[in-house]
């Protein structure tokens, strides 16, 4: 992991297309800004962990549920 120290308004690149900008510091919280191309989703942290358990979950239903869900779509 690089770990960088950035003050207000200051920002770091990645790649070409994506920059992280130190927006606000406020006590214990960072804000942050991000600018990226809109083909590249951007999710906090644990949103990303909930999809990807989501994602998980629906290669995991059972193939008689997917037959009954076929046979008859919503």
């Amino acid at each position: 992991m690089l770990v960088l120290s950035r003050k207000k308004q200051q920002s770091i690149r990645i790649g070409n297309d994506i920059e992280l900008t130190v927006v606000a510091i406020e006590g214990d919280q960072v804000k942050l800004g991000v600018k990226a191309p809109k083909n590249i989703e951007i999710h906090r942290g644990e949103v990303y962990e909930a999809i990807q358990m989501a994602n998980n979950e629906a290669v995991h239903v059972p193939v008689d549920v997917i037959k009954l869900m076929k046979n008859n779509p919503l």
